[in-house]
């Protein structure tokens, strides 16, 4: 197990060095879309280049950023049942969705997407826009993010399997589930939720008590003198 934890821990550092281009990725479709659509307005120049090479850039942020994403656990749960389950509970959940379905999904789409990225590599296929850059490149992003996706699978495959076996830390304990909030909080959550605001009101209505008993006071006293 220890081997495996650390073949982990080397997917980890490699997709955590995808998860540092990606902000460089935004910043240049970024960039280049500002100088597109200044060089459109003020020289009249434009190029559809410029206008594909965003579209490359923003799929390479979603396809090479999946692995990253998997790994910090930032992927959009819907935890309606499995939020109440105790975190063996949810392990499991993940390494039967990891084995049944993300695994066969990264293969299947590698596999489709191979050929595709070999032929237009091979025929030089071009985009059919005037100006338009090859194609083999963006191709070649669909099989390389969805292995960097299934290489991800794999490792928090063996993470799970390991804090099962009491082995290693839980994978999921970074996100704030409803065993890991505190119970203080818990009980303010839930009142929030019931009283839909009535906090807010209870703590204005306290302090314009403590006003007018107040100025009660002063008014008695001044009376008194």
């Amino acid at each position: 197990m220890k081997t495996l934890l650390r073949l982990a821990r080397l997917i980890d550092r490699v997709n955590g060095l995808f998860g540092k281009l990606i902000p460089w990725l935004v910043l240049a479709a970024v960039l280049i879309s500002a100088l597109n659509a200044v060089g459109r307005k003020a020289f009249d120049f434009s190029s559809n280049a410029f206008l594909e090479v965003q579209w490359y850039l923003f799929a390479a942020v979603f396809l090479l950023g999946a692995g990253y994403t998997f790994m910090e656990n930032a992927h959009v749960r819907i935890d309606v049942l499995a939020g109440k389950l105790s975190m063996r509970a949810r392990n499991w959940i993940d390494v039967t969705g990891i084995l049944v379905f993300l695994l066969p999904l990264c293969g299947f789409m590698i596999h489709l997407s191979w050929a595709y990225v070999w032929q237009a590599y091979v025929s030089g296929e071009i985009s059919q826009n005037y100006g338009g850059l090859i194609r083999w490149p963006i191709y070649a992003l669909v099989p390389l993010g969805f292995g960097l996706l299934g290489l991800q699978a794999l490792a928090e495959l063996i993470k799970r399997f390991a804090f099962l076996i009491g082995a290693g830390p839980n994978p999921l304990q970074g996100e704030k589930s409803e065993e890991n909030v505190p119970q203080h909080e818990r009980r303010g959550d839930s009142t929030a939720a019931e009283g839909g605001g009535t906090g807010n009101e209870v703590t204005g209505a306290a302090a314009n008590a403590r006003d007018v008993a107040a100025a009660a006071s002063r008014h008695l006293g001044g009376e008194a003198k």
